[in-house]
């Protein structure tokens, strides 16, 4: 019985990700890309050839386990074969489909770097290979298209008659293995191509602007909210709180949020004991999950004498950027009796914002009264909280 088959390629090595390893296995949301591409092929796949990097092929298919294929890598009623890849695309691909069983008579050529084909697009894909023997999906070109050469335009070419391939292309198995015979040494960036250099006509299907490549960091980024939201887990966004309080004492300068304000008394500390700079510092750590202010700049220790607190954000502002987040926004309440807080907050809300590389409106400061309650409205404490979000960036070098 004649059945379709997907060969879905995961064997490049992502040089211009800049990413740790290959970006096929980076994870968007809670999978890695490859398996998003598989899971948009599976439905309309009796058989999938993965075919990746050597060192992978035990990754495939151990992730492929864990999602509940069977030892035989049978998978949600098809059959995966995870393969070696080869060093051009087109090899790749020719040993994808050589892994495939006598029985497919319909190829898929998919790219595991397009992890958000839709079911409709493979649908058209698929019955349109089937009617004219091979098909591409194609959308239009949005943007005005310049002819180059050296360091001047040569021309301006008519986007009318241009058009984006993507992926999956569709073939009947027999016209593609065909076109495959007949490349010699050429090589080519698609499958599409390797048909039309063997004089055979492709069609055009709909394809989608959603449909769109991994290929350099800020796909990658964009890739990681769409994935995170059609997830229904957002775009990877996180919180966290931090607080802190220190006496009133004579003979010490008053700093909040890095800002020195006029006043008799300062704040008690092994720092400059600027809590209001202390909580955000609490916060960021929090939302990242990398412990609190003590356990990375322990009271007592030297190095932290009358530091300026400022300093300490910035070291927990790189803190955050090595847990591949990037911080978002910061709100802080500070509570005091006395003095007068309001004319300095839009100057606490720059100094917070340089510190963090933030827009200042980015940047909330408040300040608030106990009502002559507690050690605060007592005039014997100044306390501060601060709630802070980050977002979570995809796990680049």
């Amino acid at each position: 019985m004649a059945g379709v088959g997907t060969v879905l390629v995961a064997a490049g090595s992502s040089e211009r990700i800049g990413a740790a390893f290959p970006k096929q296995f980076l994870p968007l949301g809670p999978d890695p890309m490859f398996f998003l591409a598989l899971e948009s092929v599976l439905p309309h796949s009796d058989e999938v050839a993965i075919v990746t990097l050597s060192d992978f092929v035990g990754t495939v298919r151990s992730i492929l386990r864990y999602a509940g294929a069977t030892q035989d890598l049978d998978f949600r009623g098809a059959r995966i074969h995870a393969v070696t890849g080869g060093k051009r695309r087109q090899d790749s691909v020719q040993r994808g489909l050589d892994a495939l069983s006598e029985d497919i008579d319909l190829v898929l050529v998919h790219d595991a770097a397009r992890p958000f084909a839709s079911p409709a697009l493979v649908e058209r894909v698929v019955a349109a290979a089937r009617e004219h023997g091979a098909a591409v999906p194609v959308v239009a070109v949005p943007d005005t298209v310049k002819r180059v050469e050296g360091d001047v335009v040569a021309e301006t070419m008519d986007r009318r008659a241009l058009g984006l391939a993507q992926t999956p292309q569709g073939f009947l198995r027999a016209v593609l293995e065909d076109a495959y015979s007949k490349l010699g040494g050429a090589d080519v960036t698609d499958d599409a191509r390797a048909v039309e250099l063997a004089g055979g006509e492709v069609a055009i299907v709909e394809g989608e602007p959603g449909n769109f490549k991994v290929t350099t960091p800020v796909d990658l980024e964009l890739a990681s909210v769409v994935a995170n939201c059609r997830r229904g887990l957002g775009p990877g966004y996180r919180a966290g709180t931090g607080s802190d309080t220190h006496r009133l004492v004579e003979g010490r300068d008053l700093v909040l949020c890095g800002v020195k304000i006029p006043f008799e008394r300062g704040l008690d500390g092994h720092s400059d004991a600027d809590v209001a700079t202390h909580a955000v510092c609490d916060a960021l750590l929090g939302a990242v999950a990398a412990g609190d202010i003590g356990f990375h700049f322990p009271p007592g220790d030297p190095e932290f004498k009358d530091i300026s607190s400022l300093v300490l954000l910035e070291r927990v502002a790189e803190i955050v950027r090595e847990k591949r987040c990037r911080v978002v926004n910061v709100d802080v309440t500070i509570v005091a009796q006395a003095p007068k807080l309001a004319p300095f907050a839009a100057e606490m809300r720059r100094t917070l914002a340089d510190a963090l590389g933030l827009d200042v409106e980015a940047v909330s400061v408040k300040a608030t009264t106990t009502e002559g309650t507690g050690p605060e409205g007592e005039g014997l404490a100044i306390s501060s909280s601060a709630v802070a979000v980050v977002t979570e960036r995809p796990p680049l070098r």
